[in-house]
């Protein structure tokens, strides 16, 4: 029986330092290790991760699924849900070695009907939704924050990767033909920062503003809110999470719609996040939720020529 490891961070800033250490005090033998890109795993449902899915395809009935924590698989009450069906169905055990969800079986089934225990649902169900309000209230803290911040003059953002003492070095080494990854080993910075500081001297700039594109303009849509509902269990970039936030809903019947405010460009990222409505890779498809992500991508397509 194999030891299956899987390891994800949110953004390629971060590291798996603090889930190596888990996972090494675990002494798991004998493992094989799955780890997804990070600057691309996060946005997809689990089941639609590359290295998810290929853990998936290389286990075998009897192995073990070892995470650090649950978060490091899913987010959403929905997702976890999604994760164990197919985990029971391919006969995997899954192991979380920190965590709230770490003293729970999550495997357990009902011995006569082989459904998940109701309890077991109902606690995976309680933890998921208090780790989503968790998060909502840092946003909501973070967000305060910045608002006191800018109150008394101060500017939020990240500060500039390169130190503004050695942007001119870093212009005048690439004018002297130093490559953009030799100048980011150098100064120990990602190559974005260093694009970002050489920017009006890459080929493909142009110092001419006339024919720069004109900023897009925020166009206000009706999300359905079974599409709401979706995404704010859904890891979203800032701009996306803020235009989901600031939405207005509309009271529709026994539903409801979320007027939305947002230049096209998130308009489009929002649609792209509900693609696994459409199930496929092992997601079962809700009708109703499927309805709703085609009725939004219609309003979605109206924006684009």
């Amino acid at each position: 029986m194999a030891n299956l490891v899987y390891k994800r961070v949110s953004t390629d800033q971060q590291s798996t330092a603090r889930q190596n250490l888990v996972l090494d005090e675990a002494g798991i033998e004998d493992l094989v290790v799955f780890e997804e890109d990070g600057g691309t795993s996060s946005r997809l449902h689990p089941l639609q991760r590359p290295k998810f899915r290929a853990l998936l395809d290389y286990a075998r009935p009897g192995d073990t699924v070892h995470i650090s924590e649950m978060f490091r698989l899913v987010r959403g009450t929905g997702h976890i849900l999604d994760v164990l069906d197919v985990l029971h169905r391919e006969r995997l055990a899954l192991r979380i070695h920190d965590g709230a969800f770490s003293a729970m079986d999550l495997t357990a089934r009902h011995p006569r009907t082989g459904e998940l225990l109701s309890t077991v649902k109902f606690m995976v169900q309680t933890l998921a939704a208090a780790g989503e309000l968790q998060r909502d209230l840092q946003r909501e803290l973070t967000y305060d924050g910045l608002r006191a911040a800018e109150a008394k003059g101060s500017k939020g953002g990240r500060r500039p990767a390169v130190a503004a003492a050695k942007t001119d070095d870093v212009r005048t080494a690439y004018l002297e033909g130093r490559s953009i990854a030799a100048l980011a080993r150098d100064h120990g910075v990602s190559r974005g920062a260093i694009r970002t500081a050489v920017a009006d001297l890459l080929p493909d700039h142009t110092a001419n503003e006339d024919d720069a594109p004109a900023p897009e303009v925020p166009v206000t849509l009706d999300m359905p809110g079974k599409i709401a509902d979706f995404l704010r269990t859904t890891e979203l970039e800032p701009a996306e999470r803020a235009a989901l936030d600031q939405g207005v809903a509309v009271r529709r019947g026994q539903g409801y719609t979320l007027r939305v405010t947002a230049v096209p460009a998130v308009h489009l990222q929002l649609l792209a996040r509900c693609q696994p409505l459409d199930g496929g890779h092992g997601v079962p498809a809700v009708p109703a939720q499927r309805k709703a992500r085609r009725e939004y991508e219609h309003r979605v397509s109206t924006l684009t020529p």
